[in-house]
């Protein structure tokens, strides 16, 4: 998303201009790098309440870490965010923190940035009372009760997604997800990567399920977050058919997005509410809040990022499918993907898995893992038994690089043999040592 005056200005004035912006993100194999982002909820350690704006909260934590060497992103003359390198530190909208990492070389990079961010999260937060929290929805709290940041877009969303879902704003403010982001080299490339990353979506959402409690008592879900995003805003979420048509590319890619409905345009630092409106009238100039004026490049890189499909195209590909887990869990999003996509011989055994699946299949996929995870099953076999067959490939992918990162895998070896999730061990702490307290569940996965 543009930052004020980050923006690219460039006009749009042919429909190949958009398809050429995904392919200016094509890079050969030795570019290919690998960025991992996660968000997580604050809360104060007296009481468990989750932390407003300001005072003493989120704005505090931010201009603490700003001392350290990262500059304030600004809106409306708040601090939402900082930037420091090709790293990034935002807000969700009821404050969850969000490290957009750099894009580095290998999972170890990734780690070691991790690692290093949460050190400087802890020293910052402790003079405030907070903690941090890395679960996929918070156990605690009611939509009432979380706070909302003052980001205008947010403003903007908050009044839009009841219109087009039950639970849109439950996906804004209690939920938190961690995000791997490759690289792909040709449009080529691009297609196969996203049709096997879209595939095996649902088995990385069973693998890293973490949010089984809701306001005090377990939901019924092992994911409640990825059940979330089934009532949010389907024009914009899910699992897009046309990827698997014949002929899909970047051009396919753009058309499609020319129809997911607008959220907001952003102009002399402002965001304008543009819910519900189209942005091809937008190309033709005839967006009726801007007359006239037609989009710019800026316009199109902003719109792409408001596509919620389960993996995204952008100048890179975004999987979008995990609960937030523990910082172990985190590195080994990044492991997973990177091994499964950035070997030739792994990719192509990851497609030769995948090849029959059919979109009504994934689909189905899909729709059962959010409430039995690893127990759902596809085609009569068990999620269990294909992500062992998933975590075989990715680690033949990571052991072919030669440096070592197959270790980040452990904890996902270790949910695979065992059958069980982040969630299921949630859930037998609620029901046995905790005794039914789910403030526990805070202290437990506090990062």
């Amino acid at each position: 998303m543009s930052n004020p005056g980050e923006a690219d200005l460039t006009p749009i004035t042919a429909r190949r201009q958009l398809a050429e912006w995904f392919a200016a993100g094509s890079k050969q194999r030795a570019g290919w790098k690998v960025g991992t982002e996660h968000e997580k909820f604050g809360f104060y350690r007296d009481g468990y309440a989750t932390p407003p704006y300001a005072p003493d909260g989120i704005r505090a934590a931010l201009e603490a870490l700003a001392v350290r060497g990262w500059e304030p992103i600004l809106d409306g003359g708040n601090p939402i965010g900082l930037k420091r390198g090709g790293a990034s530190v935002s807000l969700e909208p009821a404050g969850q923190f969000e490290l957009s990492g750099a894009v580095v070389a290998d999972v170890h990079a990734t780690h070691a940035e991790l690692q290093a961010h949460l050190r400087e999260v802890h020293a910052v937060s402790e003079p405030l009372g907070l903690g941090w929290a890395a679960l996929g929805f918070h156990p605690l709290h009611t939509r009432e009760q979380m706070p909302w940041m003052p980001k205008g877009r947010y403003a903007i969303m908050r009044r839009y997604m009841p219109t087009v879902g039950a639970l849109g704003l439950d996906m804004m403010t209690r939920t938190c997800t961690v995000q791997a982001n490759l690289d792909y080299g040709d449009e080529a490339d691009m297609v196969e990567k996203l049709r096997i990353s879209l595939a095996l979506q649902p088995v990385a959402t069973a693998l890293f399920a973490n949010s089984p409690l809701t306001e005090g008592r377990p939901n019924g879900f092992l994911t409640f977050r990825s059940q979330i995003w089934t009532d949010t805003d389907n024009a914009r979420s899910g699992i897009p058919s046309i990827v698997f048509e014949a002929g899909f590319g970047f051009e396919r890619f753009a058309e499609w997005l020319l129809d997911v409905p607008m959220y907001f345009v952003m102009r002399d630092g402002k965001w304008l509410d543009a819910a519900g409106k189209s942005f091809r009238a937008f190309l033709d100039g005839k967006l009726d809040i801007l007359p006239g004026e037609r989009a710019t490049m800026g316009d199109f890189a902003d719109h792409v990022t408001t596509a919620f499909t389960e993996v995204r195209l952008k100048r890179f590909l975004e999987m979008r499918g995990s609960d937030v887990g523990s910082p172990a869990m985190i590195v080994a999003q990044a492991a997973l993907w990177v091994g499964l996509l950035y070997d030739d011989a792994a990719q192509k055994a990851a497609a030769a898995l995948v090849r029959s699946w059919t979109v009504e299949d994934i689909r189905a996929l899909r729709a059962a893992v959010p409430r039995t995870a690893l127990r759902a099953e596809h085609r009569g076999r068990p999620v269990q038994a294909i992500a062992a067959d998933v975590l075989a490939i990715a680690r033949d992918g990571l052991k072919a690089r030669g440096l070592g990162e197959e270790v980040y895998l452990a904890p996902l070896d270790e949910i695979v043999s065992s059958g069980q999730t982040q969630a299921d061990r949630l859930l037998a702490l609620y029901h046995g040592a905790w005794r039914g307290d789910a403030r526990q569940a805070l202290l437990h996965t506090e990062v």
